[in-house]
Order: C-alpha cells, then structure tokens, then sequence
C-alpha cells in the first residue's frame, strides 16, 4: 500500500511530480485558502505523511487526533506555527529547511526600498487610474537612494545580503547587531557599527533583518520612531512583531517619518487596518521568498525530507532530533 500525504497548498510542479512518484499525495489546490484546522483534522485521517508550509498551524490538538501521522514536513526554516514538543511525545520527526531563501529576500527588502522611496505604487495606480502629471510634475516627487545611509537593524545573512546590495548605490551603510563583528569584517562588508539608538538617528533607510525573540518583539515602537529622521524610511522583511503596527501607523499619520515598506506583520495574514490607506506605505503579502527558484529549491529539500522518512532513514533536516536517540 503506498504511502499517502497531504499538501497544504500548491507547490512548484517538479517538486509535486517527485512526491507522486513516491507517494499518493492529496492536494489543497488553492493557493489563496489557508486549511483551516477541521480541514486539516480531517485530511490527517486520510494520511499519514504531512508536507506544510509557513502559514499552517499544526498545533497539539491536530497532532494527538491523527494517530497515524508518521512525519510534519515543514517549508519553514522555523516551525514557529507546529507544536514540537507534542510530535516530538509521539516521536513524530519534524523537518524544515535550512536558510536558502537569503538572495530571494534580500531582492524583495531592495524592490520594497526602491518602491517606498520613489513612489512606485502611488504612481503606478494613478496612471491606471488616468493621471499623468507630466515627466517634471511635482506631484510624485520621492526621495533618493543613492548616496544615502542605511541603517541595518541585524545583521545576520539577510542583513548582509542586503548590504552588499547597497553598496552598488553608493551608500554609507551602518548596522547594529547584539555581537559587534571584528574590524575585518566590517572593513570587508563596507559597514559601521551603531547602537540602535545611533543608527534610528543617523539613517534616511531603516532596514530590518533582525531574529524574532523576546527582545526584539516591538523593538521598533514609539520610541524608536521618535529618534528616526522625518525623512526617513522603514523597511520590513524580518517578522512582523518586531514592528508596533498601531505604534508605526501613528508614526505616520504625524509624519514622524516619511513612509514605510512591509512584507510581514504582526498577526498574518491580517493587517492593522491603518496601514491600509495610507499613500506613504508599500505593503506585500509576506513574498520573501516567492521567486520561482528560490521556492523550487525549498519544495526540493521538503521532498527530500519526506522520501527519507518513507524510505526509513532519518531525514536530513531534522528539527527533532531527539526522537531518534534510544
């Protein structure tokens, strides 16, 4: 009898034909519905294997209701949304990915800078809407980016990615980070150390790549928008919690700072209605790593996981290891 999965969601074609091969594989074909729990409660009766992604919840509940669930495959490189401690009772491996979306989001964080900066979206809706200003019109004036500063708010491989990026702009780039680099590094990165209050002070960018843990939940809150520069921007590739979102919305409505880009928020999918009308913010629905090759390589090693666990060995990316120790 062969194995039987399920997805959650539509996943790039190659990595979906490698998993029919190996497998029957029950597929949720719609990539806007997220499962909801009695969903997926009830699709975990009808398989034992399950290949989730980012967005899907598997909480203590779903897995002590599917006794024959055998592997949680995540596409998370956290399984932030899976309970670990409860497959890990039942000795159920959980799987994810290593860091492969780094370049991919690093993209995005600069198409959401140049966006915000230069007005990109406002513009972008009034000539579908019929308005053409004329090509020196005032009307969509942003911002420039070249030659500017930069504040990167952790510097781990994204934050790095991004500075390499903003070095081909010309910019003065500054970063804050809970273990300064040593002065090799800086000197090879192009980078200044800062205290965040420094670099809140300093940047016309404020460029967010910093892990989620408790401290850095709302590091970025009224206060940090009071230090920022009236004309500067926030951007947000990171997770949303690290930003106030009701704190951020007040920022600029007062025009403490001048607009900001996000990509993440604070309780997805949905989004503090604030945000929503306001000209000055860029917002997409958490993209990082939607490029075509970055999400083929993802689904890949997702796959590779899930043949490893049908072919009884252990997986190669293991978050649980511990389920394997005798």
């Amino acid at each position: 009898m062969s194995p039987k999965i399920f997805v959650t969601q539509p996943i790039p074609d190659n990595a979906l034909a490698r998993l029919r091969g190996v497998a029957e594989v029950e597929l949720n074909p719609d990539s806007l519905h997220i499962v909801t729990k009695p969903e997926l409660l009830a699709a975990l009766k009808r398989n034992e294997y399950l290949f989730c992604l980012l967005h899907d919840t598997v909480d203590a509940e779903v897995i002590n209701a599917s006794p024959n669930l055998k592997l949680i495959a995540s596409m998370a490189i956290i399984p932030a949304a899976i309970d670990v401690a409860a497959a890990t009772a039942r000795r159920i491996p959980v799987t994810t990915i290593p860091p492969v979306v780094t370049e991919a989001t690093a993209d995005l964080h600069w198409a959401l800078l140049l966006a915000v900066a230069r007005r990109v979206v406002e513009a972008d809706r009034a000539l579908r809407s019929g308005l053409f200003p004329g090509g020196q019109s005032m009307r969509f004036v942003g911002s420039e980016v070249h030659g500017k500063t930069l504040g990167i708010i952790g510097l781990g491989a994204i934050g790095e990615a991004v500075a390499r990026r903003a070095r081909g702009f010309g910019m003065r780039i500054l970063y804050t980070k809970r273990h300064r680099l040593d002065e090799g590094q800086e000197t090879a990165l192009g980078v200044e150390y800062r205290s965040l209050d420094d670099l809140l002070r300093e940047s016309d960018f404020v460029s967010i790549n910093a892990a989620l843990n408790p401290e850095t939940v709302h590091l970025i809150s009224h206060r940090a928008f009071a230090l920022m520069r009236p004309s500067a921007y926030l951007v947000n590739t990171a997770r949303g919690t690290i930003v106030d979102e009701k704190a951020l919305v007040r920022a600029l409505e007062e025009k403490r700072i001048a607009g900001a880009a996000l990509d993440v928020y604070e309780r997805e999918p949905m989004v503090e209605p604030g945000l929503i009308n306001l000209p000055n913010v860029v917002l997409t629905p958490h993209l990082g790593s939607a490029a075509l090759e970055t999400r083929e390589r993802m689904a890949g090693i997702v796959v590779e996981n899930v043949v490893a666990v049908i072919e009884g060995r252990r997986p190669p990316n293991l978050f649980n290891p511990e389920i394997y120790s005798s």
